[in-house]
């Protein structure tokens, strides 16, 4: 998911999970080393706007901030990669807007590209073991460049009226029988359909390593444009076309389909066999910053295995660390998240590839 995409997602979460806040973050207040305890220490917080800061200024900051003594100052971020050319002009003048910043993979890779991204020390942040692998982000010879922040999943959704039957592979996508009856993402660098392919048909990304397995990817995923009724950028538009049975089937986002379920809809997320598909944040520390000492401590705070289980109960995000971990229920992390192993897109393609991707998509997926 995009920054903008999950923005949208906040907003429909926050909304309706107020109901199922669970325990304040305030149960996980743990130790922190004393030499930030000053109560004149600070640190700005790049977070995505809109319900999802509000959630992390309700729930979040004001607990770190009793545990630490750190005050927190919450920036909104614009949506895209808006705001990845702001910290980036910034860092030239030495200055930083936020010292923390919540990026997208593609923004991370981009960032590092240019050395955007203060090195973190892993020694300065213990929780960093409770980290599974995928969420720690490392430059090319190694440096922690950045620590997952949050994930969600992007599943196969289907209007539970239409299909008394839950679909159990992505391959109902390409049923004919499911013909006009999809609604997809319509970028390839959010839907991340490209990697759906590979793992169902293909035996993994790996296929994905060069421009021929990709064009053989993109003709295999062609195949399901016909029973595609909507490419869909308006998130809204298509839920609310799910509930309605008018486009019955499709990918969604997870939380949000299992809010509207609870909300009395006829709509079902599932799990395929082949894993959904596992999006997410990181937490980086612009370079420009004076303040990585405060950083450190946020990280590690937030890298706690209680507090992934807080963001989990009131966000509606995946944790980044083990589930094993987590005190989570398993209704509680079944909202989230799913033990089958997740489709985790190839970042590095909308990197390195992101014009001819774009082109080639729009070629042989989205026209006509």
């Amino acid at each position: 998911m995009t920054d903008n995409a999950k923005t949208g997602i906040g907003k429909t979460a926050v909304t309706r999970r107020t109901v199922l806040a669970g325990a304040a973050a305030g149960t996980a207040l743990l130790s922190m080393p004393s030499i930030v305890r000053a109560q004149d220490k600070s640190l700005k917080v790049g977070v995505y706007g809109g319900y999802f800061q509000e959630s992390f200024d309700q729930h979040i900051f004001p607990d770190f901030t009793a545990a630490t003594g750190i005050e927190v100052q919450s920036i909104s971020e614009p949506t895209g990669e808006a705001w990845l050319v702001q910290l980036s002009q910034a860092a030239k003048a030495k200055q930083a807007p936020a010292d923390v910043s919540m990026m997208s993979q593609v923004a991370m890779l981009k960032g590092q590209a240019i050395d955007l991204w203060q090195p973190l020390d892993p020694a300065k942040i213990p929780n960093v073991k409770n980290l599974l692998p995928q969420f720690v982000n490392k430059y090319p010879d190694g440096r922690i460049a950045g620590i997952g922040a949050v994930s969600w999943y992007i599943t196969l959704v289907t209007n539970t009226d239409v299909y008394p039957e839950a679909p159990t592979s992505w391959t109902a996508l390409w049923d004919p029988a499911n013909k006009d009856k999809l609604g997809l993402l319509a970028l390839v660098s959010n839907s991340f359909l490209l990697e759906v392919t590979a793992k169902t048909f293909f035996g993994g990304a790996n296929k994905l390593d060069t421009e021929d397995g990709i064009l053989e990817v993109m003709q295999k995923l062609a195949e399901l444009k016909p029973n595609v009724r909507l490419w869909y950028r308006d998130e809204a538009q298509f839920e609310q076309a799910l509930k309605s049975g008018e486009i019955p089937m499709g990918q969604y986002y997870h939380d949000v389909t299992g809010l509207a379920a609870a909300d009395g809809n006829p709509v079902r997320s599932t799990f395929p066999k082949e894993g959904g598909i596992l999006d997410s944040g990181c937490w980086a520390i612009s370079s420009a910053s004076t303040k990585s000492a405060e950083a450190h401590v946020f990280i590690d705070y937030m890298s706690q295995p209680k507090i992934q289980a807080t963001l989990s109960r009131n966000v509606g995000t995946a944790p980044t660390v083990a589930r094993s971990v987590t005190d989570l229920t398993d209704d509680e992390f079944a909202s989230v998240s799913s033990d089958i192993a997740p489709i985790i897109p190839r970042y590095d393609l909308y990197q390195t590839k992101s014009d001819w991707l774009n082109q080639k998509w729009t070629e042989l997926i989205v026209a006509g």
